[in-house]
């Protein structure tokens, strides 16, 4: 037999057992079904207070600026507040979200807000989190009109706000709290991780902030419900 002949055999011998196998085809099906999590860093599962106190820490530690409000009706006066302390114009660019649309913006009259996605002349981009990692001060964003991925990454400033109770302790379960939500076969487009504001080291090593996106990133963490 000849080293071809020999391959081939081998081929045709574990095709015999392909699209039939029954065995095959359940440990595929369970697999998929459970979804199986790898090591989680014992600095993950921390109670709810500890959490948050750990998201803001390593959030501040890669550069973007931490304010915690009481509640969403404190949300727009810290956008107002983040925009007058870089001097940028009251003006943001934001998604349909549900929760950012239920916010009293009436209480800061000056600030203008354009829905939709980014179109590349906006100055500041506001976003709301799906969910927050702790153990590296991360933000999850999905993409859909809510959150629309460009307003995530066009303006040179973003803010995003996350409620405390959406950041877990680790990337297991912010991963586990998105497939949730949405399910098997009906994930969102993009899932964006985002960990302090864009910067590259390319050019002789030398850190440059807003390489690829905002140059700028304030996260608003909402403490109570």
């Amino acid at each position: 037999m000849s080293g071809r002949e020999a391959i081939l055999g081998k081929l045709r011998a574990q095709a015999a057992h392909g699209a039939d196998n029954t065995k095959r085809r359940a440990a595929v099906a369970n697999r998929l079904a459970g979804a199986p999590t790898g090591v989680v860093p014992k600095r993950g599962p921390l109670p709810a207070d500890e959490k948050t106190n750990l998201f803001c820490h390593n959030a501040e530690s890669v550069q973007p600026g931490i304010t915690r409000v009481a509640s969403y009706d404190a949300v727009p006066e810290a956008v107002a507040d983040f925009l007058r302390s870089k001097n940028l114009p009251q003006h943001v660019r934001m998604g349909q979200d549900k929760r950012l649309s239920a916010v009293p913006w009436d209480v800061v009259p000056l600030l203008k807000r354009e829905m939709g996605a980014a179109n590349g002349a906006d100055t500041t981009g506001l976003s709301h989190a799906k969910a927050a990692i702790a153990e590296t001060g991360t933000l999850v964003i999905t993409s859909g009109s809510d959150n629309p991925t460009s307003v995530n990454f066009l303006p040179e400033n973003h803010v995003v706000v996350v409620d405390a109770r959406d950041i877990e302790g680790d990337l297991e379960a912010a991963l586990g709290r998105v497939r949730d939500e949405h399910g098997k076969g009906r994930m969102p487009r993009t899932v964006n991780m985002i960990t302090g504001p864009s910067r590259s080291g390319d050019i002789e090593q030398t850190i440059l902030l807003g390489a690829h996106g905002p140059r700028t990133l304030h996260v608003i963490v909402v403490d109570g419900s």
